[in-house]
């Protein structure tokens, strides 16, 4: 089944899926986009094309060019003056929308807040003064490290409201990861809270932010928020109360003007291996690439109730929770917690109070809640959803078919899509109400994107083929370098293919043109000569009815150069043992070849994730090779890796 590639080095495509699901004819007949020629316009004018999308902004001064392209940097919108924070907030209010709901807001603890945008601009002007008032210009840096609480996007939006660009830490993050980010980003202010809250029990915030400051030397002030109101250790002159001194400023201040190239936010990526990047983003370009893919890929409307189920700490938190939502004036849910606390049914819980009609979350999301089980799902009436969506990584065909039938009903198309930090917006995707969907695959990519696969030589790959993923044009959101290091922007992302935006993923492309992510190409296997992704012996492996989710690595073979070893989690209710193990080999061999028989399976209760729930494969690597492990700070549960070792060590495996 292995399909050549032009120059027969690049990778092997093996897994078919061929399984179509084209959208209703009603769904289709109210899409907010129906015309399939829009993919035609866009690539025929480009910068028409966006120049129109970035027009239904509010502009203080117009543009004057749209895009001005020297590789591997991209200005657009030149001349421009706009205020993200006024696009998201004044101009609502403005149009009479000031008492439509910004956010319902659910604690983990059970309570709850509804947020108009009429107080979402108050409480955001407030806090602007505030900051100005602690000293803080337009250009200086702000660090944010906070749980999911309202006042986290007040903050961003604050800081984007006087052109402070700001960074926000991941709450879950240790107190070095963010002393380190201070200290690169160099940040004047640090806003945090006393604590949060995460299956019941307090993250010491306050604590954690404290140690961060010790180890940095630009920190002035820190304002915090009350959350938890639990004793934190406090220092005179320093530390400030938000209540205190956000409470008693005025509701007024008016939005700075900024240039559209002028900074928004640095967002440091994960850097399990190396120092972090500091991915820098500017105003216009973002702003006008996330509100239109928010508008077209979820096909929002006035009255629907958006969840984009991440958190603000991550790119998908600041583009789809913060600024698309709120720039489309939606109404959207923010929730503190973990899905199972205090049961495996929160996520379902929220949507059946709140109405939700979209759900945006992650594939291993997805994956944990089919080893619960669909009993959760179908304890609540989620009849108000009608359009599904999934991002992180990319979604194994069974994955989307439980989603489309346990949350979905049967009834809700699902937009798959695929993008990273330094993209900023969704660059690959369906679009709800053209695309005829396949399981797994993101499909296309957006209009006005331009995206290719390609060999090693840089050669396009035929349809059939896989390869490298290359964006061969630039787009409004991508990232404007890395804060301080030009050389390692241009070695990480622009070196491999001069000219074309290369991150790092293998992708192929079937007979019919659809783009399927083949995962990271670090993580493809060399078996006997062939290279094998891990995403589709993963595929293959969480089509039988027995497995939730799994985990493929290479590991070291004095034969065959790598063997796979897959690591496996069971849905509920099912045993591990060796004649599953064996019926799990066989069934990789009957969807893919015999190449991609898995030599090892080892059963696990859980995989190692990051904290924004992607699996770790570079600590399953080290585990399966026999090697100390590598950085493992990012990991949202550091006892399941011990787990597996334990068990690796002891030969549990089959």
């Amino acid at each position: 089944m292995a399909t050549e590639t032009g120059s027969g080095k690049t990778l092997e495509a093996l897994y078919r899926e061929d399984r179509t699901f084209p959208p209703s004819r009603e769904f289709m007949s109210k899409a907010n986009v129906r015309d399939p020629k829009i993919y035609e316009r866009a690539k025929k004018d480009l910068e028409g094309f966006w120049a129109e999308q970035a027009k239904t902004l509010h502009w203080f001064e117009p543009f004057q060019k749209v895009l001005e392209w020297k590789p591997p940097y991209a200005k657009w919108f030149l001349g421009g003056q706009l205020n993200i924070s006024y696009n998201c907030l004044d101009r609502h209010v403005k149009a009479g929308k000031g008492a439509k709901v910004a956010y319902f807001w659910e604690g983990e603890p059970g309570d709850t807040r509804t947020v108009t945008y009429e107080q979402l601009l108050s409480e955001t002007q407030k806090a602007a003064n505030a900051l100005k008032e602690l000293g803080v210009r337009k250009g200086d840096r702000v660090a944010i490290y906070m749980p999911m609480i309202p006042e986290l996007p007040v903050a961003m939006l604050a800081c984007a409201r006087i052109g402070a660009p700001f960074t926000v830490v991941f709450g879950g993050f240790s107190a070095e990861a963010l002393a380190g980010r201070i200290t690169d980003s160099e940040a004047k202010v640090l806003i945090t809270a006393d604590g949060g809250y995460r299956k019941g029990n307090v993250v010491p915030l306050k604590k954690n932010s404290d140690d961060a400051v010790a180890q940095s030397k630009t920190i002035q002030k820190v304002l915090v928020v009350k959350r938890t109101k639990q004793e934190v250790p406090w220092t005179k002159g320093r530390d400030i109360w938000w209540d205190e001194l956000v409470g008693v400023q005025k509701a007024d201040c008016p939005a700075e003007s900024l240039d559209s190239e002028h900074m928004l936010y640095l967002l440091y990526t994960s850097g399990t291996t190396a120092k972090p990047k500091g991915i820098v983003h500017t105003t216009a370009g973002y702003l006008a690439g996330v509100a239109t893919t928010h508008s077209m890929i979820f096909d929002i409307k006035d009255d629907d109730v958006y969840w984009c189920a991440a958190d603000i700490g991550w790119v998908t938190g600041h583009s789809y929770i913060v600024f698309a939502p709120l720039a489309n004036g939606t109404t959207g849910v923010m929730y503190e917690g973990v899905p199972d606390y205090p049961d495996k049914d929160r996520w379902w819980a929220i949507i059946e109070k709140y109405k939700v009609s979209i759900l945006y979350c992650a594939p291993t999301a997805i994956r944990t809640f089919m080893k619960w089980g669909a009993e959760y799902p179908q304890k609540h009436d989620m009849k108000t959803l009608r359009l599904l969506g999934s991002v992180g990584e990319p979604i194994n065909p069974e994955a989307w078919l439980w989603y489309q039938e346990f949350i979905g009903g049967g009834r809700c198309p699902i937009v798959d899509t695929w993008w990273m930090t330094e993209t900023g917006m969704i660059l690959i995707t369906p679009l709800p109400g053209i695309t005829t969907l396949k399981p797994g695959s993101a499909t296309f990519p957006f209009p006005g994107v331009e995206a290719d696969v390609v060999d090693d030589d840089g050669k396009s790959v035929p349809l059939g083929g896989a390869g490298y993923l290359v964006i061969t044009k630039p787009w409004p959101a991508m990232l404007r370098g890395i804060y301080k290091d030009e050389q390692r922007y241009r070695d990480t992302y622009w070196s491999r293919f001069p000219g074309r935006y290369f991150a790092g993923d293998g992708a192929k492309r079937d007979q019919d043109g659809y783009f399927w992510l083949l995962g990271r190409v670090d993580d493809v296997m060399k078996v006997s000569g062939h290279r094998i992704s891990t995403t589709e012996v993963e595929s293959s492996l969480v089509s039988h009815p027995t497995v939730a989710e799994a985990a493929v690595i290479g590991r070291e073979d004095p034969i065959t150069g790598q063997s796979i070893f897959a690591f496996v989690t069971l849905r509920g209710g099912n045993n591990g043992d060796e004649s599953l193990s064996k019926e799990l080999r066989e069934h990789v061999v009957t969807k893919i070849g015999s190449i991609a028989r898995p030599k090892t399976i080892m059963f696990t209760p859980e995989l190692p994730k990051t904290r924004s729930g992607k699996i770790m494969r570079r600590l399953l690597r080290d585990i399966a090779n026999g090697q100390a492990l590598g950085d493992t700070t990012t990991l949202a549960d550091a006892t399941v890796v011990e787990s597996i070792r334990t068990a690796s060590a002891s030969g549990k495996d089959d």
